[in-house]
């Protein structure tokens, strides 16, 4: 079917922290790419996009952050945001869950399925921590893991990956507090997803089999294994209140709520810039307008299934025509996750590495996950920036644009009579439009940037194989040719490369003082004439060295090793012994007076203490772990005071001995006491 406009969204991200890499390779840059290249080819498009600003997420993190909820969304939103537009995803629209349009539209959607009968009632038996008073949700909730036994969320085990349901976990927990927890009884309203089961099946399985394998297949897996009601509401204090009587303390399910926020938000830009957009209907009440969802595949299911029905069951909407959802990317050989902080956050990203927004929209798109789970890695970053976008597209385009500044004056020469290279290097350009198109319009990004850079491939090969520098002392006019074909392939790039890489696509437009471009001229020899005065030339790109690299591996280790340190047990609790044996030990409160390693003995610290007696020197082997003792001058630490003294090889005796905690990398941290206290204190 021939649609006269499409509408683009993007799954909105949760705001209870920064979008990660996985995000935008998953989601966001494939989105980008395809509105892009949609508006350049002067078609009707819309880019939908916003914040998910209600579910258990960003509860968690309140309490996590000890403020409110509010506060959370507000931060994370404008984080998310800002990071959007640094890297150029250009949403036509980029709202919140939050807004009062939203609010307002998803309480209609509800109360219209609600008012027709479009729910059924079904109560339940749901986890309930009796001291907070409150039902929790999956996410709120962790245990043993069945499966591998590690500590996991009653929604997913995040070391084995597995799905998992708040009642399969062994000893279940109150995943903020640490409460145990009852089952009780407690009423909401489901979506009868069975009810649709044939209509999905002929509209996904039959009418749809050109969708990718991952969507395709996913979505039978559920049809065949039978669809079951799905609730739309849970007990939240946070959310939008189910808007009928009984419902008190309940809000829309975050899975219902958010997906309506694609129309909300779209409602929002609608009734702000009515005489650009027309009206919200038009983009989503049109038969002519064609629905794309951009996700990752963790959000097929509500997608292709359960959105679908919500549109069904209101009945006035047009349902998605494609889904193209992609697999997921790790980092480093590891799964991305943002509760162990293993993730390339773009707002650090931008700090480390400013300026260079498109480095990372080109190596991610190079790397899409688009068919299967792929790797993102520091080493790959900096191979395909030094070698691809410096050596071979910025190589080229530098070339031709210095040659024509030192020959002509950066004026595009005359083109003179083409030779048999010319016109094979042409042919070799000619029909890259087509080839793009075809890739685009079956979402397959990935490739389709590789034909952008083939493109400089051949550029490259072109006046490497005709050094200008070299014929102009034989053959000036020949030169003209070459550079006017050289400058024309530079144009080109421009264009190519536009919904890719548009800040250097910006750049290069700039240095050719081209106003004016069109999808449509892509592939043509004609888009520089003769005479044209360009603009000063400069680098698109930069090689990135390999500190720069190193600093960010560093950095990722880091984490790792806190990840690490974080889950290691503590030791085994020692033998049981009576409280006799600790009234032995007299365990006081010293004050450092003086601190500083021992000459000649690398491992040992000398301590002067003040006991509130007398002063007393100590001596401990942790100088390991201290490369600045001066800085413990001045602490208050614990000390055995009543061991014997014991007296070193180099006449140095020990009157007692420091307590120190073994930290879990083993090292060794001298232990302090909360508030200052008079020396000689015991610890009793």
């Amino acid at each position: 079917m021939d649609f006269k406009r499409t509408l683009i969204t993007s799954a909105l991200p949760y705001a209870n922290g920064p979008v990660h890499i996985g995000h935008m390779a998953g989601v966001y840059i494939p989105a980008d790419i395809y509105a892009r290249y949609l508006r350049l080819k002067g078609e009707e498009v819309l880019f939908v996009g916003g914040s998910d600003e209600h579910g258990v997420p960003v509860t968690i993190r309140a309490k996590k952050e000890g403020c409110t909820v509010q506060d959370v969304v507000d931060r994370y939103h404008g984080i998310i945001k800002k990071s959007f537009e640094d890297f150029g995803i250009s949403f036509d629209v980029y709202s919140r869950t939050t807004s009062e349009t939203h609010h307002q539209f998803a309480s209609d959607f509800f109360r219209k399925l609600y008012d027709e009968g479009k729910f059924v009632e079904m109560t339940s038996e749901q986890f309930y921590d009796e001291e907070t008073k409150q039902f929790l949700t999956d996410r709120n909730i962790k245990g043993e893991c069945p499966r591998c036994h590690a500590e996991a969320y009653g929604d997913q085990c995040e070391k084995c990956g597995a799905t998992l349901s708040p009642d399969e976990l062994i000893n279940p927990y109150n995943a903020v507090n640490g409460n145990p927890l009852v089952k009780k009884s407690t009423k909401h309203w489901y979506l009868p997803l069975d009810n649709y089961q044939e209509w999905l099946e002929q509209w996904i399985l039959k009418e749809h089999p050109e969708w990718r394998p991952n969507v395709y297949g996913q979505c039978k897996s559920w049809l065949d294994g039978g669809l079951k009601p799905r609730a739309v509401t849970r007990d939240l204090d946070w959310g939008i209140p189910v808007p009928v009587e009984g419902a008190e303390g309940k809000v829309l399910y975050v899975w219902f709520d958010a997906p309506i926020g694609y129309i909300s938000n779209t409602v929002e830009l609608c009734g702000n810039e009515p005489e650009r957009w027309g009206s919200w209907q038009k983009w989503w009440q049109d038969k002519d307008t064609r629905l794309v969802h951009f996700i990752g595949k963790d959000n097929i299911v509500f997608h292709c299934i359960v959105f679908p029905s919500m549109l069904k069951a209101h009945g006035d909407f047009i349902i998605p025509d494609n889904v193209p959802s992609n697999e997921f990317l790790n980092l480093e050989g590891d799964k991305i996750s943002t509760s162990r902080n293993w993730a390339v956050w773009l707002n650090e990203y931008l700090v480390d590495m400013p300026g260079k927004q498109d480095v990372l929209r080109y190596v991610l798109t190079a790397n899409a996950p688009e068919t299967k789970d792929n790797d993102f890695t520091w080493k790959d970053y900096q191979a395909r920036n030094n070698n691809e976008l410096v050596a071979v597209y910025g190589n080229f385009v530098n070339r031709a644009l210095q040659l024509t500044k030192k020959y002509y004056g950066g004026e595009v020469p005359q083109c003179g009579e083409l030779t048999g290279k010319d016109r094979e290097t042409i042919a070799e350009f000619r029909d890259v439009k087509q080839r793009m198109e075809a890739l685009l319009d079956q979402f397959k990004f990935r490739d389709a940037q590789k034909e952008a850079m083939n493109l400089a491939r051949i550029g490259n090969k072109y006046i490497a194989d005709e050094e200008p520098w070299k014929v102009i002392k034989t053959d000036p006019e020949r030169v003209k040719t070459v550079i006017f074909i050289s400058l024309q392939l530079t144009a080109n790039l421009s264009i190519a490369f536009e919904p890719f890489l548009p800040a250097s696509s910006k750049r290069l437009r700039e240095m050719l003082c081209m106003d004016a471009f069109r999808w449509e001229e892509l592939g043509s020899m004609e888009l520089l004439p003769c005479g044209k005065q360009l603009g000063e030339p400069s680098l698109l790109f930069e090689k990135i060295e390999d500190e720069v690299i190193q600093a960010q591996i560093d950095k990722l280790q880091a984490t790792k090793k806190a990840n690490e340190m974080e889950s290691v047990k503590a030791e085994p609790i020692k033998p049981t012994c009576g409280y006799e044996d600790f009234e032995k030990l007299d365990i006081r409160v010293g004050t450092i007076l003086e601190c500083e390693k021992v000459p000649k003995m690398k491992k040992l610290l000398r301590f002067l203490i003040d006991d509130g007696l007398e002063k007393r020197t100590i001596v401990s082997g942790i100088a390991q772990y201290y490369t600045e003792p001066e800085t413990l001058v001045g602490k208050q630490v614990l000390f055995i005071a009543n061991f014997a003294p014991k007296e070193f090889k180099n006449g140095l005796v020990s009157e007692g001995m420091i307590l120190s905690a073994v930290d879990a990398d083993g090292s060794l941290v001298v232990t302090t006491v909360g508030r200052h206290v008079k020396p000689g204190s015991q610890v009793g």
